[in-house]
Formats: structure tokens, sequence, C-alpha cells
């Protein structure tokens, strides 16, 4: 069940190079007004906004039906995932943690002919329709398996360069369960087991969703990436192996998942407002 309910999530996320988390700790800071420029130029700031379609999942999360919260549902949604309020809180935290010595390394790749043809390509592939992204993206990946390994181990090589510790998934299911957690405090759901017993129950689901992710996220980068040369692709794979690369990454994906655990605690909160409590 928590792997199941939680597949929509990652899906919205999983694309391109911006699927996983770890934890950073630079000490510098940099200006609002760089780490907003440095957002727009990578593309980080539509990957903000993209949290938004989480939204969607939130219920089945829950074992609930959309329906169940009445008209309100999309009202609540809107409010909580307010794209402004979601790239506040992201710049917020960058300013204080991203030094600009390394915020410009990324911005030099990401602003090159490349890199904005990159951006541009994960920018729309935020937005495309998930069904069309895995049916074509997994036709894609069945080619290249045959005829163009190389290709998809500059993928894996793009994974692997981003989280090498395979911190996202634990990442995912953290955000499940403080949703989850919430959730039964607002009295949406009643749950037959503590805390202890939700991390037990989804942390017997680590392997499997670990699984998912990276085979979701070949799927994703082969459609994300399918209009880009053999060499095109390497450079990427090359360039995000890069340690000021890594550096910002492991920041800007640890920001994009605290603000997706805040904005889910929040909707909770207002779903409670909106729904009977059922048990899960």
């Amino acid at each position: 069940m928590m792997a199941r309910g939680f597949a929509g999530l990652f899906k919205t996320i999983a694309v391109g190079a911006i699927c996983l988390v770890t934890t950073a700790s630079v000490s510098f800071s940099a200006s609002r007004e760089s780490v907003e420029a440095f957002l727009k130029t990578t593309g980080f700031d539509v990957a903000i906004d993209s949290i938004a379609l989480s939204a969607a999942g939130a219920p089945s999360m829950l074992g609930l039906e959309e329906a169940e919260f009445g008209s309100e549902w999309a009202r609540a949604a809107d409010l909580v995932f307010s794209e402004e309020i979601m790239r506040d809180r992201a710049i917020t935290i960058l300013q204080a943690t991203l030094d600009d010595d390394v915020l410009a390394h990324a911005a030099g790749f990401y602003a090159s002919d490349l890199g904005m043809r990159l951006v541009e390509a994960e920018n729309i592939a935020h937005f495309a329709d998930d069904e069309v992204k895995q049916t074509e993206g997994q036709e894609i990946l069945e080619e290249l398996m045959s005829d163009n390994h190389e290709r998809v181990m500059a993928f894996e090589r793009m994974g692997q360069a981003i989280d090498p510790n395979d911190i996202g998934p634990k990442a995912f299911q953290e955000v499940q369960i403080r949703f989850v957690l919430a959730a039964a405090y607002a009295g949406i759901i009643q749950l037959r087991t503590d805390e202890d017993g939700l991390r037990a129950a989804v942390a017997e689901d680590y392997e499997s969703l670990r699984d998912l992710i990276n085979e979701s996220a070949l799927v994703a980068n082969a459609w994300t990436y399918r209009d880009f040369s053999d060499k095109d692709v390497l450079i990427y794979a090359e360039a995000l192996e890069h340690p000021d690369m890594a550096t910002v990454y492991e920041l800007m994906n640890a920001v994009h998942y605290e603000v997706m655990m805040n904005r889910f605690e929040a909707l909770a909160l207002m779903l409670g407002q909106l729904g009977p409590a059922q048990e899960l």
C-alpha cells in the first residue's frame, strides 16, 4: 500500500536529474536576487512549482478518494500548494545555505547552449502528461536497452552522481510518513498503529520503492532527453559528476523535499476540516 500510494508523487518529480535528495552542510550564503536568478536559469523554479502536481495523489496516499472531500478539495490544494509560498520558502532556505561560487558553477553550465536546451526539456517534462511519458518513455528505453546500452549507462551515471548514497527513497518515504501522521492528528484517518509501527511498515517497502524509483527515472530520462544526442547526454552526466554540481543538487533536492513535506503537512491540517475520519 505504501509504495503503491506514493508512486504518483515521485512520478511528478522524478524527471531528468531532479529526482533525489541528500542532506547538505554548506555554511555560506548568497543574495536573494542571485538565488532567484539561479532558480530561473537552472529550471529549479519549475521543479519547485511542479510539487503542486503531487497534491493529486494525496487522498490515495490515505486510502481515500478526492471526491470524499467535496468541492472544496481543489481550492484547498491550490491554497496550500501556492507557487508563491513554495518558491519563497525555497529561496529563503537557499539564500542561507547556497555558496556564491557553487551557485555560479551550476548557473554557468545551465546558461550554456546545451544547458538551456536541457532546462527547456526538463521544464516541459515536469508538466507533461504522465501516461504519455510512461508509455513513450518505456518504448524508447526498451529500444535503448537492446541497441544503445551506453546511453542507458549515461542515464544511470546521472542518477548515481545526484544520489550516491541512495537517499532518495528514504526521503520519499519520510514525506509519506509525515503526511499520514499529520492526517491522523487532524482526524482525517485513524491509525491502527503508532508512529514506530507505521515507520516499520513503510520500511518494509524500501527496496521495492527504490527499484521503482530507479526504473521510473530511467523511463523519464529516456523520454525527457529523447531529442538529445548521445554526446549531449554524456556531457550532462559528466557535468553532474562535478563536485560543485553535486553540492548544488544536495541543497536543491533537500530543499525540494523540505518544501514538499511542509506543504503536505499543511494540506493534512486543511483536509481535516473537509473530510470524515476513516481507519487506515
